[in-house]
């Protein structure tokens, strides 16, 4: 990946480009930014910079044949680390193959969602169904890997995705390498959950803050990519909140009905009308993952919304029109204490449904804790 296929960022990539130039490179770097936000393509970005051979001022050169493997993700000097939950079928592998599959996998899951999170991920390699963490056998891999004198670049560059789903036996394996590592070695640790790491990791590290995009800067990738009419794209701005990921998983749905569901599904709860939250949630449980996922987040937008307008930020409101005026009626019945309980309610909703619980008793429950203090 080159930084000119990542859209803004501009002030973290000058920081990265002018880091490398200089050679002050530290030996290891904390990729940190909420879910959503771009740090796993500038790590990506970053390292095709390192070991590029005609580098430019702004940008890898694209066109090397460092460039070249670093595109397809097969450069010899660059290591993955990732998160996978083991599938059926796995245990009857040997290991050396079942790893060199996971890579495969890996590097096209980065070739064809080169923006993609940890639930993309999941989904695409079809392991919905387990829990994902990284092997306490990673850290030996890890030291064995970065024994080795670089073939073709001069950094050997380790890119540890999603650290805080390290065993803790393999977190604390690094720890050493992670201090005193090999001349020329740099990791590269892609977070989207500082504080679920280890602090002596954290402390080992050099901190890169990767913000979410601005609407601006979001706006202008999807006008400059996809085919979409103003209103439906200035929607999905508006619903991803500086989320690329979000956005073009919003853009492949189908045009959303969410509002109209959000205001029928609040209406029921607030009239204690049970009857119809049994039916709601039979129909949110015949919706596909994709579909609840999205849900949830518009629901959690929409109680944003009221909080501002409770608060009297009405001119950093981003809902216009219709959806204003249920916000302004809405926000009536809500209070802040309220819409903080109805917020963790929903979180942990989407938390429990990527765990494949049971989505009809899930929205069930939502909703009637919600109809409690609506």
């Amino acid at each position: 990946m080159l930084f000119a296929d990542i859209p803004g960022l501009q002030l973290t990539k000058e920081q990265l480009i002018h880091s490398a130039k200089s050679g002050k490179i530290p030996h290891a770097q904390l990729f940190q930014g909420n879910e959503g936000a771009l740090n796993l393509p500038l790590a990506l970005a970053y390292t095709t910079f390192l070991h590029c051979q005609v580098k430019g001022d702004k940008d890898a050169c694209g066109s090397c044949p460092a460039c070249s493997k670093s595109l397809k993700f097969v450069h010899p000097d660059t290591t993955f680390v990732f998160p996978y939950g083991n599938l059926e079928g796995d245990k009857d592998k040997e290991e050396d193959r079942l790893k060199a599959e996971r890579l495969k996998t890996w590097r096209s899951f980065l070739l064809e969602q080169p923006f993609g999170d940890l639930n993309d991920w999941v989904n695409y390699y079809g392991g919905e169904k387990k829990q994902v963490n990284i092997s306490k056998d990673e850290s030996r891999d890890i030291i064995k890997s970065l024994s080795l004198k670089s073939f073709e670049s001069r950094y050997k560059v380790m890119i540890i995705w999603q650290p805080e789903y390290m065993h803790p036996s393999a977190a604390n394996g690094i720890l050493k390498i992670l201090e005193e590592p090999p001349p020329h070695t740099v990791f590269l640790l892609v977070t989207n959950d500082a504080e679920q790491l280890l602090p002596t990791i954290v402390s080992r590290t050099q901190s890169v803050q990767v913000p979410m995009l601005s609407d601006e800067d979001l706006d202008h990738y999807l006008l400059e990519t996809q085919t979409l009419d103003e209103a439906r794209r200035s929607k999905i701005t508006q619903l991803a909140e500086g989320n690329l990921s979000l956005a073009l998983t919003l853009m492949d749905s189908e045009e959303d009905h969410n509002q109209e569901v959000f205001v029928d599904w609040m209406d029921a709860c607030f009239k204690k009308d049970y009857i119809k939250l049994v039916g709601l949630s039979e129909a949110f449980h015949e919706l596909d993952k994709l579909s609840q996922r999205n849900l949830l987040h518009y629901s959690l937008t929409m109680l944003r919304e009221a909080v501002l307008q409770l608060a009297g930020a009405t001119e950093i409101n981003r809902v216009t029109g219709g959806e204003l005026k249920f916000i302004q009626d809405f926000s009536r019945s809500m209070s802040v204490s309220k819409i903080d309980k109805a917020s963790q309610w929903l979180s942990d909703a989407g938390y429990f449904l990527e765990r494949n619980g049971s989505a009809k008793m899930i929205f069930l429950d939502l909703s009637l804790q919600i109809s409690k203090i609506i």
